[in-house]
């Protein structure tokens, strides 16, 4: 099996994941992994939405599985199989907002990891870091903003929408007067920068 990290958003395929999505005959992957590597897959490949992530390690070997950047950063990266890296939103807001990455922790706030990531987050923070928090949109900004009013100084908050879309909006504030979040597909860059 190949995990695919097909980027962050349009036009962000490694030469590398384009060369293998044609070259494969069943690929699985969200709807919006399939849409970003649309132009590439043959008109006779099978493609199949994933409808169950529990079921993806019991596919065939020779299948093909998309992930949206980077399947090592919050991706798919834990199934068995060759790993093929993309863009991913974390280096994509890096470049956007020029912080090195070697300053930044991604820190991972899904499912149920929510109060996790808001603890994890204030941790890196009072190691000096920068953390790249990487939400769902059922997590409450507004208790991450609340706790990061505790830390000694305020903090500069990066709202990272639709990174690589034309519609892609990034908007700077800081944790007292925090920038606005209006999209379901969104990251936030926290720290000194």
């Amino acid at each position: 099996m190949k995990i695919i990290g097909v980027g962050c958003g349009p036009d962000l395929l490694t030469e590398q994941a384009i060369k293998l999505i044609r070259e494969s005959s069943l690929i699985y992957g969200s709807d919006r992994a399939i849409m970003i590597a649309r132009p590439y897959i043959r008109p006779d490949c099978m493609v199949r939405t994933i409808d169950d992530f529990k079921a993806l390690p019991s596919l065939l070997g020779d299948a093909t599985v998309l992930s949206t950047g980077d399947p090592m950063l919050a991706g798919l990266g834990y199934l068995e199989g060759e790993v093929i890296p993309g863009i991913s939103s974390l280096q994509l807001a890096s470049a956007r907002l020029r912080i090195p990455l070697a300053r930044i922790v991604p820190v991972v706030a899904h499912g149920t990891g929510h109060k996790k990531g808001i603890e994890q987050t204030l941790e890196e923070l009072e190691r000096g870091m920068i953390v790249f928090l990487i939400a769902d949109p059922k997590f409450d900004t507004g208790a991450l903003f609340k706790a990061l009013t505790r830390l000694k100084k305020d903090v500069r908050v990066a709202a990272c929408e639709n990174l690589g879309y034309p519609d892609e909006r990034i908007e700077i504030g800081t944790a007292r007067a925090p920038p606005s979040v209006q999209n379901d597909l969104y990251s936030l860059m926290i720290g000194d920068w």
